[in-house]
């Protein structure tokens, strides 16, 4: 299995560190994979009998540029070169996300589904802007697009709605889908402190982001939403039409008053079809003990969906991190070589 990478930040990195490690248990599989391409934005490293995989992450250590690489690196080594040669089973896209055009990611996943080659990505914004498109062009090419890690990493709720609600209709999508977040409510609710202070601590912890906007103001809980409404509910909804709230402005009184009612603050995406159309919002919602979402704490996130045949189902956990997302993105390579089609 010949693979190429690109993008190499942290989730790249850990996924190469992954593929290393898990190395036994994927000969297990049948799977010998041989990592072709390294792409950044500077150029890249290249070698059609694949990379040695050690001496990558070892030399990357000290070394940030890998054009630098011994070793098949090269500032003119890029997309195009991979485009050129065709000579790999499956793309990997980690490029950052840019949610207003899905750039440079989409047209890196379109133009690799064109020339067939299976593509996962950790990328948001392509699937959330033109899920539809990518996926008549993967099914045009008789090849498979893995988007597992965009809507919760090692939480599955790609593939559990896909998968196990398969023959259903979703009615509605209810999720804790953020673990920054979540987190920071935790530690309001278990210390007593505020809003500030929690995220300070998340941040120290690198839960959050120096810059946490894209979390704590819902943004990143809308993407997620929104990828599963349009995967799963067969929509081409955009952001615009979520009403999104973050929980900035959540005080400590607030959580404890909510406390004493035997509830919960918990920040929750939710999209419900009704008679009128799809309804979606990012909001904190003070929830009480009955419902499947108060007892997701820490980083944990969850989500929960409601069908017309098969009821409720729930599913809680799911670590957070690169490791993590870079292990969800090995499941769908994985599960689309076990011959699993997420496009059909």
């Amino acid at each position: 299995m010949k693979i190429a990478i690109i993008g190499y930040g942290g989730v790249g990195k850990a996924f190469l560190k992954l593929v290393l490690e898990k190395t036994e248990s994927l000969l297990n599989e049948g799977i010998l994979p041989k990592v072709c391409y390294v792409i950044s934005s500077k150029g890249g490293v290249y070698d059609p009998d694949g990379i040695d995989i050690e001496k990558f992450i070892e030399f990357t250590k000290s070394n940030k540029d890998i054009t630098h690489y011994p070793c098949g690196g090269s500032s003119i080594i890029s997309f195009d070169t991979l485009l050129h040669k065709r000579d790999v089973d499956f793309v990997i896209e980690m490029t950052p996300t840019n949610k207003e055009t899905g750039e440079p990611g989409m047209t890196h996943i379109v133009k690799s589904l064109e020339n067939g080659f299976n593509v996962i990505t950790a990328n948001k914004g392509p699937v959330m802007l033109a899920y539809k498109k990518l996926r008549d062009i993967a099914l045009r090419n008789n090849v498979q697009l893995g988007i597992g890690c965009t809507t919760g990493g090692a939480l599955p709720t790609i593939n559990s709605g896909v998968v196990d609600m398969a023959g259903s209709e979703i009615k509605s999508i209810e999720g804790v889908l953020n673990g920054t977040t979540n987190f920071i409510l935790n530690e309001m609710e278990t210390y007593g402190v505020e809003y500030n202070q929690a995220l300070k601590k998340a941040q120290e912890l690198g839960i959050a982001e120096s810059d946490p906007t894209l979390d704590v103001e819902g943004w990143d809980t809308a993407t997620k939403l929104l990828i599963l409404t349009n995967v799963l509910m067969d929509e081409e909804k955009t952001l615009d039409e979520i009403k999104i709230e973050g929980i900035t402005n959540i005080k400590v009184i607030d959580i404890k008053k909510a406390a004493r009612e035997g509830k919960k603050y918990k920040l929750i995406g939710k999209t419900i079809k009704t008679d009128n159309g799809i309804q979606m919002s990012v909001k904190l919602e003070c929830i009480e003990s009955n419902n499947p979402l108060y007892g997701v704490n820490g980083k944990n996130k969850a989500v929960k969906y409601t069908s017309d045949t098969l009821g409720d189902l729930t599913i809680i956990g799911g670590a957070s991190g690169v490791k993590p997302a870079a292990a969800s993105i090995l499941r769908d390579l994985i599960n689309i070589h076990r011959g699993y089609k997420y496009i059909r």
